[in-house]
């Protein structure tokens, strides 16, 4: 392994040793309990999951079948478990808490998230966010992709600090992504100010997609307005910074966004929906096409320090 790779290796290694100790998992009993790690982690899993069997046990938490067992055991003699065969398949026993279990593990969860609230009150809004966001960015790129895909995507009004949030994420995903400079961040940045400052909650809506408490996606419905009088254009909504991070794509969110646009829309009398983008959008581009959007125009430009082609789409409701 070359030098590089060595101080990656020891940098993971040192973030581990940091996280289980300011977690409290070093301690003879979790959250000072009488349970060790895997013993609360067993128990919260039968406090939450429904016919569970220690086969499904022993495989989604990577465990050896015969320590399973042994803790199983053990939960079963100290009356904390029991099991009961499958009204389906007498071969297989399903595993459950008893009411004494359910007792012993409700100051657990109970202490465990008293402990998370605590950490998260240390950090500021900007702060929590950016936590969260790079736990979920861990758990993507080092989990099951089936994992990642199952955890369900909240879409929720904004709400204070969210605009601060579209506007940085706009401006450092297209800097990654398609190397655009500060003038897009500006735009976006007007964008959101004049939303802010004009909104009509009756003719204009914003959706922020939220997962596990992050901000993973952002779209806006605004009244469209003509460019140079800022005169409203009458039965004519626009559609606005649609993004969805990284972590995020891949589970039809960007979809979902854009249909909510629609379903507002139709709502709120529009006869009609606009847009504009730019060709090398694909992603974005491919979601409007599939939903029904028009390409009405195009036009070459120069904006954020490259040569663009810009799009403008159309829906009619």
């Amino acid at each position: 392994m070359n030098t590089s790779g060595s101080s990656r290796v020891e940098a993971i290694r040192r973030f581990n040793r940091f996280y289980t100790r300011r977690i409290g998992v070093l301690h003879e009993g979790l959250l000072a309990s009488k349970f060790t790690l895997t013993e609360s982690r067993l128990l919260w899993e039968l406090a939450h999951r429904d016919q569970l069997t220690a086969t499904e046990l022993a495989r989604e938490l990577d465990l050896d079948t015969g320590y399973l067992s042994r803790l199983l055991r053990s939960l079963k003699e100290r009356g904390l478990v029991m099991s009961a065969r499958a009204a389906a398949d007498a071969r297989h026993q399903h595993l459950s808490l008893t009411a004494a279990g359910k007792r012993a593990f409700a100051p657990i969860d109970t202490r465990s998230q008293a402990d998370v609230s605590a950490l998260l009150a240390t950090l500021g809004e900007a702060q929590q966010q950016q936590l969260l966001a790079a736990m979920a960015c861990i758990e993507q790129m080092l989990g099951a992709p089936a994992e990642t895909h199952a955890r369900p995507v909240l879409l929720r009004a904004h709400r204070p600090g969210d605009m601060g949030w579209v506007i940085a994420r706009h401006g450092g995903l297209y800097a990654d992504e398609y190397g655009w400079d500060a003038g897009f961040e500006s735009l976006v940045a007007r964008i959101a100010a004049d939303f802010l400052e004009h909104f009509d909650a009756k003719r204009e809506a914003c959706w922020i997609a939220e997962r596990d408490g992050a901000n993973v996606g952002s779209v806006f419905l605004v009244q469209a307005r003509d460019e140079t009088t800022h005169a409203v254009i009458d039965g004519v909504a626009q559609l606005r910074m649609l993004l969805v991070e990284p972590s995020a794509r891949g589970l039809g969110l960007g979809e979902r966004l854009v249909d909510e646009c629609q379903r507002f829309a139709r709502r709120a009398g529009y006869r009609k929906i606009t847009l504009w983008t730019n060709a090398i959008l694909l992603a974005a581009r491919g979601i409007y096409a599939k939903q029904g959007y028009v390409l009405v125009k195009s036009e070459p430009h120069r904006s954020f320090g490259h040569d663009l082609v810009g799009e403008i789409w159309e829906l009619t409701l």
